[in-house]
């Protein structure tokens, strides 16, 4: 292989160099060391236009092996038999595939598989994109236990942009619709609902090992998301899926920051003493205001979201002047650095005397993405067990300017939720 390389190096080389552009070819993959002959899922999904479709490797410009990572867990029984999900990241975009194998327990997860894929077919059954049709024994499993995590996801992102998120792992936090009695089991359908009425499927196979575990009221839930014709899924895997489960969301929670349109729109505003009348209640918002910058404030709902300000020397808060009566078992909201700003370091605080105390809840957040190293927004939740009325502020912390050894960049929150008592 050395040798082919060199001759064909030499070659293009003493063909001149205007040749060069013919002999050499774009790395689809630099990062990553992914060899021409490999196409990405990414690639592969884009194949389908609406037909099932016989794969060539003239239709990858010659390409005739894809890889990914083993998502799927055949154990949970709480997918088709023998389909298995595929993942895997080509320039910074992550997708999925689902795969037609004779049997799925023989692929565990976190396998990292490599298949020749000419000569299968690309199908769509009852909503799902699917690979059939392979030769089994041109797959290979080149590494195992490959650790992958969920992608924190909307409801509505998911529904908006499915084809992105099926087969991969994904997690979404919602409430289950009607509330659960105690003791009602994952079997069977069960509604989430977000608090913009967003609606998403939990199936639970009664098959599945997990199947006659306790449902929470509310929680984040894990798992694949799935089609099953025109219903929209989430496959749990394991009982261990259902991460933070909590009481339900309050009503007219979360405070996603909409209305009043634009009417803090000056970091400190004396003349209000900074206050402002939202849909929840009445917050104060200091050194923070209503930002609607498409693609640069960090809006997971609607058209604003809350920024802070940067390379400040004192704190920036966005803060309840009210109380939750129920008291709280989780908060949760989504964060995000503004447009390609450094990152930043605030916190979550209570207080339960009417905000004359404040009590940090949980540990100090750093890692604030800018918008270059992630288009979403990361999700905060902090579990607690809080039985008295309640109010929480956000503050972040005022490091002074950015350096070399200090970050502190403008800060994006949007849809700053609170669940009851559990």
């Amino acid at each position: 292989m050395k040798n082919t390389l060199k001759y064909s190096l030499l070659a293009c080389l003493s063909a001149g160099s205007l040749m060069m552009g013919s002999c050499m070819k774009d790395d689809p993959n630099p990062a990553k060391g992914t060899p021409v002959e490999e196409a990405s899922l990414y690639v592969i999904r884009n194949l389908y236009k609406n037909t099932d479709i016989s794969l060539t490797k003239s239709m990858t410009s010659g390409a005739g092996i894809t890889a990914g990572v083993v998502v799927s867990n055949a154990a949970s029984k709480n997918l088709p038999d023998g389909i298995i999900a595929l993942e895997n990241v080509w320039r910074g975009q992550t997708r999925g595939l689902y795969i037609q194998v004779a049997d799925a327990h023989k692929y565990q997860f976190g396998d990292s598989l490599r298949i020749v894929f000419e000569g299968s077919r690309l199908t769509l059954q009852d909503g799902n994109l699917i690979l059939t049709g392979l030769d089994e024994s041109k797959i290979n499993v080149a590494a195992q236990g490959i650790q992958k995590k969920h992608r924190a996801i909307s409801i509505g992102n998911l529904k908006a942009n499915y084809t992105q998120y099926e087969a991969t792992l994904i997690k979404v936090t919602a409430d289950v619709e009607p509330e659960p009695a105690i003791g009602t089991t994952f079997a069977g359908e069960k509604i989430l609902m977000d608090g913009e009425q967003n609606k998403l499927i939990l199936s639970t196979a009664s098959s599945s090992p997990f199947a006659g575990g306790s449902i929470a009221p509310s929680a984040s839930f894990q798992g694949l998301s799935f089609r099953k014709g025109e219903q929209l899924e989430l496959r749990m895997q394991t009982a261990q899926d259902m991460v933070n489960p909590s009481g339900k969301l309050y009503r007219g929670w979360p405070e996603t920051f909409e209305e009043p349109y634009q009417v803090k729109t000056s970091y400190n505003m004396t003349a209000t003493n900074n206050l402002v009348d939202l849909t929840t209640g009445t917050w104060y918002l200091l050194q923070s205001i209503q930002g609607n910058t498409a693609g640069r404030d960090r809006i997971v709902s609607g058209t604003q979201a809350i920024r802070f300000q940067q390379n400040l020397s004192s704190p920036a808060y966005l803060q309840m002047n009210f109380d939750m009566a129920k008291g709280a078992s989780k908060v949760s909201f989504w964060y995000g650095a503004y447009y390609t700003d450094r990152s930043s370091t605030f916190v979550l605080e209570s207080s339960i005397d009417q905000g004359a105390t404040w009590i940090q809840v949980g540990e100090p957040i750093t890692d604030a993405p800018t918008t270059t190293q992630s288009s979403m927004a990361k999700e905060a939740t902090f579990v607690m067990n809080i039985t008295v009325p309640v109010r929480f502020r956000i503050k972040k912390l005022g490091l002074g300017t950015s350096t070399d050894k200090i970050s502190n960049g403008r800060l994006g929150i949007d849809d700053f939720a609170i669940y009851q008592s559990y």
